[in-house]
């Protein structure tokens, strides 16, 4: 049997134990180990186990990670995200679906200091639906609010999908970034656009809030301005070239820190709790990520990848015409796989096969995160949808599938744009980094 053969063979033994419901890690890793042990030896396979989880472990481009969680985790314990809400809240106060529009804009600033999805749509939901239930929002689109702007936190920097792209495909994390925040702010107002539609066309789902006088707003863009100091000095940094993506990220953990003791917010208990949960949130990935590092190089020795270009290139099939098929095996995997494992599992496949059509791979780190993040919104399995029924069992799970329908065409709108113009992408961090 060829080796690449048995490369495919370890690809369908992986999506048979993730059916199975074996932890992504533990199927990573006992493919890989298995795999690389046909392909090279059980001497070779155990020596590249050993390096591979000291050499992980060891990175220093992925100890952003667990800097970014404890960050977001302050964050979330100083209620830095309440106060962003209630800005909006009271800015966009008079204007029909305001309330909508305050919890994607809230959810889009506070995932820029969280970096992560599920955080951000637990941490708005229980914010923004407690005040949107109250003023009358139909529970569809007040949970499809949420769970839209929720996405965006894996995309808008800094995301820590993006640095586990760059840790795979030997990328730039600060080009990353930058590639992401212009798609970022257009995919922000494309679901806030949804929003006002939906609210206009079923006027009865998003009542009018009382409108509130201009000192009101001017008083309310003071709340989130320790938000704004951390974003400035984290993200604002990096793009600056003043700091490096792991300075940025320890400077906004302890910046986070500080403004939570300084401002009485944070508690001996609240910190320890998100420390705690930065370890373990960190260790699972760390393990997930070396699992995916055993898979990456089993899948290199069998030369899968090479097959498939070759493959599609004697089909004659055009570059749009793959990249349509990646998106839409993205979109399918992502009903039953989480976010992290996707990336982890696929940019190894699909990464070779990308390049060799001349597509920039800093490019099609935004168009992965896209379909990631539309994985994570979309029926039946969407995670942040199902993080936002645990924290509300009230709201009936088919109200929150029926709440979240308009906002999936955002997603395909930002990767058809994508598609026709790639700059939206690629002109930040080739001016910035040439």
């Amino acid at each position: 049997m060829s080796n690449q053969w048995v490369g495919a063979i370890g690809v369908v033994c992986l999506f048979l134990l993730l059916f199975l419901r074996v932890p992504v890690w533990a199927a990573l890793v006992l493919v890989g180990v298995v795999g690389n042990t046909i392909v090279g030896g059980w001497t070779s396979a155990f020596a590249i186990l050993g390096t591979t989880a000291f050499d992980t472990s060891s990175a220093y481009t992925l100890s952003v990670i667990p800097l970014f969680i404890l960050m977001g985790d302050v964050a979330s314990s100083t209620r830095l995200s309440a106060d962003l809400f209630n800005a909006a809240r009271v800015l966009l106060s008079g204007l029909r679906g305001g309330l909508s529009v305050a919890a994607i804009g809230a959810s889009a600033c506070f995932g820029a200091v969280c970096g992560s999805s599920i955080a951000t749509a637990a941490t708005m939901t229980r914010i923004a639906l407690p005040e949107m239930r109250k003023a009358g929002y139909d529970d569809g689109l007040a949970t499809g609010s949420i769970a839209a702007g929720g996405s965006l936190g894996i995309l808008i920097p800094p995301s820590i999908i993006l640095v586990i792209y760059a840790a795979i495909a030997e990328q730039s994390v600060p080009k990353l970034f930058a590639a992401a925040l212009i798609p970022g702010l257009i995919l922000t107002g494309i679901y806030i656009v949804v929003a006002l539609v939906v609210a206009h066309m079923r006027p009865h789902y998003a009542p009018t809030v009382q409108n509130v006088g201009w000192r009101e707003r001017l008083s309310a863009l003071r709340q989130p301005w320790q938000f704004l100091l951390l974003f400035i000095a984290t993200i604002g940094g990096i793009y600056a070239g003043v700091f490096s993506p792991t300075e940025a990220a320890a400077i906004g953990a302890f910046g986070a820190i500080l403004l939570g003791l300084l401002g009485r917010r944070l508690g001996p208990k609240q910190l320890i709790s998100a420390v705690e949960g930065s370890v373990v949130t960190s260790a699972l990935l760390f393990a997930i990520i070396i699992g995916a590092t055993l898979f990456a190089y089993f899948i290199v020795q069998t030369q899968l990848p090479s097959l498939l270009a070759s493959a599609a290139k004697s089909m004659e099939l055009p570059g749009i015409v793959v990249m349509i098929f990646i998106i839409i095996a993205y979109v399918l995997i992502g009903c039953f796989l989480e976010g992290i494992g996707m990336v982890l599992i696929t940019v190894p496949v699909f990464l070779p096969l990308v390049v060799q059509y001349g597509y920039d791979p800093v490019w099609f780190s935004i168009i992965v995160v896209i379909v990631v993040e539309l994985g994570l919104i979309h029926p039946p399995v969407g995670m942040n949808l199902f993080v936002i029924q645990a924290q509300v069992p009230d709201v009936k799970l088919m109200a929150i599938y029926r709440g979240i329908l308009p906002f999936l065409i955002a997603p395909f709108v930002l990767i058809l744009l994508l598609l026709a113009f790639p700059e939206i992408a690629l002109w930040l961090p080739r001016k910035l980094y040439g």
